[in-house]
């Protein structure tokens, strides 16, 4: 059973964002480049995000794995055949803007479903070695982690609190609890008379 099926996310409905929301929030409405250039994916962007098993993979990424929420649909994005075409022909300039506006829309979308950003980035993958200025088409692709042509992505927490807490934080408090613990005495074993 999925987590967004139980107590833990509340919220299984799918958020929907539209080009005329995008475009009223505060972050939305500096891209209006990428909405205006009709070569840019953004309305198959749209599409891959209204969709509630995605955005529950999100959520489930945050919670259960400890990563990016975009890191749960990351390689099924980038697979759309429009998107990875777009991504891997056209100037480096315009494909940063465009996944930069796919992390606006996860950040809509997690924001709507009760979640806040972190002010952290979490690894997505690692990058091959480009000459700085770089402007081949596809030059900026990964060679190793999750996503081919994603880096980073915010991380979420619940505006609620998280339901489990970071390995980081319980390895503190063991760390506590042993330097607390009072050792044991030493047990002494009788000695059999033969």
């Amino acid at each position: 059973m999925s987590v967004c099926e139980k107590e833990i996310l509340p919220m299984p409905r799918s958020i929907r964002v539209t080009r005329k929301e995008f475009l009223k929030d505060r972050q939305g409405r500096t891209f209006a480049d990428v909405l205006d250039d009709p070569e840019q994916p953004f309305e198959d962007v749209l599409a891959f995000f209204d969709n509630p098993q995605r955005q529950c993979r999100m959520e489930e990424a945050e919670i259960h794995h400890d990563r990016a929420a975009l890191s749960g649909v990351v390689r099924e994005l980038e697979a759309q055949p429009a998107i990875d075409q777009f991504l891997g022909s056209k100037d480096p300039r315009r494909t940063k803007r465009l996944r930069q506006a796919v992390g606006v829309v996860v950040r809509m979308i997690m924001e709507q479903r009760g979640w806040k950003k972190t002010g952290r980035k979490g690894s997505l993958g690692v990058r091959a070695a480009v000459a700085k200025g770089e402007r081949t088409p596809g030059a900026y692709h990964n060679t190793g982690g999750l996503a081919f042509w994603f880096l980073r992505a915010e991380r979420y927490e619940r505006v609620e609190g998280m339901p489990f807490r970071p390995v980081r934080a319980r390895n503190e408090q063991s760390k506590e609890e042993t330097k607390n613990r009072v050792p044991a005495p030493a047990s002494i074993t009788p000695k059999h008379e033969s």
